[in-house]
């Protein structure tokens, strides 16, 4: 298990939730503002490299499905709003990109290194509580591998009586 993956299973992530960052729009945004739907929130070094933008296309091909989940995707890097937004319009991203130039949202859930934010996803209920985290994850196919952790997740709430 990387020392992330310790350090995450006990970690509160309640402040992470309130901090402000810009998307590629220039809208402020808080993660808290998601409570009431299920969130991935997937962290990756840079716009427009070659495992990100990967990673952010297969997010793309399966975003209608997330949402049939009730579920939102929400990509952070410390890239700038700009470059967000470029990247954004590029490859018809059509979720929120936060700009975290500051490494704040990164440093808050243990993936900030080097002023980068280092390739995980977070994965929170509608409390706005991490269900599930992925550290060192492989671009390519990885999308799909949170969106069936999504339906798991969801089908277990259901047959709990949720």
């Amino acid at each position: 298990m990387p020392p992330q993956a310790e350090m995450a299973a006990g970690a509160d992530y309640a402040a992470a939730l309130a901090i402000e960052t810009f998307d590629q729009h220039g809208q402020l945004h808080r993660l808290a503002d998601y409570r009431g739907r299920n969130l991935v929130v997937y962290f990756y070094p840079r716009d427009d490299t070659p495992g990100c933008t990967v990673e952010g296309k297969e997010f793309r091909d399966l975003h209608e499905e997330f949402l049939a989940q009730e579920c939102a995707v929400v990509g952070v890097s410390t890239d700038s709003v700009q470059s967000h937004r470029a990247f954004a319009e590029k490859h018809a991203l059509p979720f929120t990109l936060l700009a975290d130039t500051a490494g704040s949202l990164a440093r808050a859930f243990g993936v900030l290194a080097d002023g980068m934010a280092q390739r995980a996803t977070f994965v929170l209920n509608r409390d706005g509580r991490v269900t599930r985290s992925f550290y060192e994850v492989s671009p390519r196919g990885h999308a799909q591998q949170v969106l069936n952790f999504v339906r798991t997740m969801l089908e277990s709430h259901r047959m709990l009586g949720g």
